[in-house]
C-alpha cells in the first residue's frame, strides 16, 4: 500500500513540475520571444523603433517623456504634436516616419506618412484588418455606427438610416409644411 501512496505521490509531483514549466515557457514566449521575434522581421522590413524592454515595452520611457513636457511650458505654436505625443514627435526624428513602439508586449505600428494612412484608411479591398473594440468600449457605446467593423455592414446601416430621411414623399411633405408655416 506504500508503494502505491508513493507512486502517486510522484506522479503527482512529475505533473506539477510539468504544468509549472508549461507555464513558466509560455510566460517566456509572450514576454520575451514573440516581441524580439517580431522586432527582427520588422527590422528586415526596414522598419526600426526603440527596443522592446519585458513586461512593459516603452511605456516607462514614454511616461517620462510626456512628464518632461507636462513640466515645461507651451510655446504658442501650431506644433503641437511635440506637446500631446512627445514619444511619437521624437522617435519619428530618430526612426523615421514609420516606427515600431510597444505597449507591454503589444507591438504597434506607428504610420506617420500622409500616403500610407490614406491607403490604410481607405482599405477598399479589407487588406488592413479594424482592432476590434474591447468590451468595455462596446458597453459604453453600443453596436452603433460607429463601431461597425466591417465597411459594408457600416455602409448598410446607413443607407437602411438615412434612405427614408430623403425619399422623394418625405421631402415633398416636408416642404408642403415648411410652405404652410410662413
Amino acid at each position: 500500500m506504500s508503494s502505491l501512496g508513493g507512486l502517486v505521490i510522484i506522479l503527482s509531483s512529475f505533473l506539477c513540475v510539468f504544468l509549472l514549466l508549461l507555464a513558466f515557457l509560455n510566460i517566456f514566449y509572450k514576454l520575451w520571444w514573440a516581441p524580439t521575434r517580431i522586432q527582427k522581421l520588422m527590422a528586415l522590413q526596414g522598419i526600426k523603433g526603440p527596443s522592446y524592454r519585458p513586461i512593459h515595452g516603452n511605456t516607462k520611457e514614454i511616461l517620462n517623456m510626456k512628464r518632461e513636457i507636462i513640466g515645461r511650458p507651451m510655446s504658442l505654436s501650431h506644433d503641437i504634436l511635440s506637446a500631446v505625443r512627445p514619444h511619437v514627435h521624437s522617435w519619428t526624428k530618430i526612426y523615421g516616419m514609420n516606427f515600431l513602439q510597444w505597449y507591454g508586449s503589444q507591438a504597434q505600428l506607428v504610420i506617420m506618412e500622409p500616403e500610407l494612412c490614406k491607403e490604410i484608411l481607405d482599405n477598399k479591398d479589407g487588406a488592413f484588418a479594424k482592432r476590434k473594440p474591447q468590451s468595455y468600449v462596446k458597453k459604453l457605446l453600443g453596436d452603433g455606427f460607429l463601431l461597425q467593423i466591417d465597411l459594408g455592414k457600416c455602409h448598410d446601416l446607413g443607407v437602411k438610416l438615412y434612405q427614408p430621411m430623403t425619399a422623394r414623399e418625405s421631402t415633398n411633405g416636408f416642404l408642403l409644411q415648411i410652405g404652410r408655416s410662413k
